[in-house]
């Protein structure tokens, strides 16, 4: 399939021929329900945590003599029956992340990009550089490409001007190539990749 390529000038500047293999596959939103949640669940911190009874703090001390109380044989004023106590069962500092087989990762970022392109909300930008890192200027010229909130895919590398301009711009994200993840490309509106980006992502998935 082919695809219009656009400058940061909003002008037409040819066009791209694209991989069915990778930008024309059918939707599965299955797929990509498991592939975010497996992103999300390996960025998880995973360090919450509540004391146990060996790490509260309190007296051993036998409470109340072992009959004729009437109440219970506690031992320890360190169990969760009392105030300040230990928690049952409460969190330990684990890791969420779960396995996911690679074949499975790789289709669903196939999926995500054909997904973009079915929806009409893929651009194939020419280049994303600037000669100065000035915000204003990015601005203007995003202002007349109307994307809203937009993921931008450059080549192996970054321009650093561009990025540097980009910054304070909100919901406007910029990865380069080897960074481009299902999370990302679903969690914004528009999808722009670069022609560096289109090549090396077709390498990459190929």
């Amino acid at each position: 399939m082919k695809a219009d390529i656009t400058t940061l000038d909003a002008k037409k500047a040819g066009s791209l021929e694209l991989d069915d293999g990778i930008f024309g596959l059918p939707p599965r939103a299955d797929l990509l329900q498991r592939m975010v949640r497996w992103q999300l669940a390996k960025r998880q911190a995973g360090t919450h945590k509540t004391k146990t009874t060996g790490e509260v703090r309190g007296s051993t001390r036998k409470i109340v003599r072992q009959k004729g109380s009437g109440g219970a044989r506690h031992g320890s004023r360190k169990v969760s029956q009392f105030r300040g106590g230990a928690t049952v069962f409460g969190p330990v500092v684990r890791s969420h992340a779960h396995g996911l087989p690679k074949k499975l990762r790789k289709l669903a970022l196939k999926t995500a990009l054909s997904a973009k392109q079915a929806s009409g909300k893929l651009v194939v930008l020419d280049a994303a550089a600037l000669d100065e890192a000035k915000t204003k200027v990015l601005v203007a010229k995003l202002g007349k490409l109307v994307w809203g909130s937009a993921l931008i895919i450059d080549g192996a590398e970054t321009d650093p001007n561009f990025a540097r301009a980009l910054t304070n711009i909100p919901n406007v994200d910029l990865l380069p190539s080897q960074g481009a993840n299902v999370y990302d490309i679903l969690r914004r509106d528009t999808l722009v990749l670069t022609k560096a980006a289109v090549e090396t992502l077709e390498a990459r998935l190929k």
